[in-house]
């Protein structure tokens, strides 16, 4: 657990010791790390990767009830950085809403408000990037809930038989038909890692951040030239490709979109996510091919 954040956050490493640290954040609000595994696991072949619970979800819950805002995780972004000792110009590869954590946390950095100022910033299907972009979001995701290949899905589902005989498995199940929508092809819908979201956290993260527009500063985290950036779409990603566009353009970054892949490119487009992040995190880092 750290010791330095204002709650203690669980968090975990893989990798060589002496290999290059890359901070992986997870997507959310309000979720664990442990549901990017095993795919994301492919970093830690050539670097050190560092993750944590952020605060209120996994290992990470507190009683605490009063709210927890997008400023409350930046602070404690800028803590584990500096506990975990990743160096000047931490390496950033950031999930969904681990990629908007990510963002918030350059453009506080360049404006001096928290340290270290990152050095680069991989940016994995970010969550929009303005709140208009996120309603359109919600919107998709809930016209491809309504689609007749989730409904049946949700229908094979209810009438499977290890509700009773696994009901184990059956959860699982009712996790991966959830999130199906997500999916370019719901079909792909399988074999992941559950998890949970507290639902407060999410809540009041999103809520914290009100009617937001992160270009601005995004072009401010650009103007300094200190930070490198790279963003990964799927094509077929509820949230719209536009608003991954949108960040890549703000920020100076290059932009990979990915064609028939939707949310989840770790586990529907896996070859090629690496394939687009691997060269720049080598360029980022320094490090040697794996």
């Amino acid at each position: 657990m750290t010791t330095t954040t204002a709650v203690p956050l669980h968090w975990a490493a893989w990798g060589p010791d002496d290999a290059p640290p890359v901070v992986l954040l997870h997507g959310g609000p309000g979720a664990h790390h442990d549901y990017l595994l095993p795919q994301m696991l492919h970093l830690a072949r050539a670097y050190r990767v560092l993750t944590y619970d952020q605060r209120g979800g996994g290992r990470s819950r507190t009683d605490d009830p009063a709210p927890i805002g997008w400023q409350a995780h930046v602070a404690d972004l800028s803590a584990v950085l500096r506990e975990r000792s990743v160096g000047p110009s931490p390496v950033l590869v950031g999930y969904s809403w681990g990629a908007l954590l990510a963002m918030c946390y350059a453009i506080e950095a360049v404006a001096g408000r928290v340290a270290p100022v990152p050095g680069a910033l991989a940016l994995v299907s970010p969550a929009a990037i303005t709140a208009t972009f996120r309603r359109a979001g919600e919107a998709a995701f809930a016209a491809r809930a309504a689609s007749p290949a989730v409904r049946a899905l949700r229908e094979a589902h209810a009438a499977d038989p290890r509700r009773a005989t696994d009901p184990a498995g059956w959860r699982r199940r009712a996790f991966e038909v959830a999130v199906a929508p997500w999916f370019h092809d719901p079909a792909l819908a399988h074999d992941l890692t559950p998890f949970r979201l507290v639902e407060r956290v999410q809540r009041s993260t999103w809520d914290s951040l009100g009617e937001y527009d992160l270009r601005s500063g995004l072009e401010a985290v650009r103007a300094t030239g200190r930070v490198r950036g790279l963003v990964v779409s799927g094509r077929d990603d509820p949230i719209p490709v536009a608003s991954a566009e949108a960040a890549a353009e703000a920020l100076g970054a290059g932009c990979v979109v990915l064609d028939a892949c939707g949310h989840v490119p770790y586990v529907e487009a896996s070859a090629a996510l690496f394939a687009a992040i691997d060269p720049f995190l080598r360029t980022a880092t320094g490090a040697r091919p794996a």
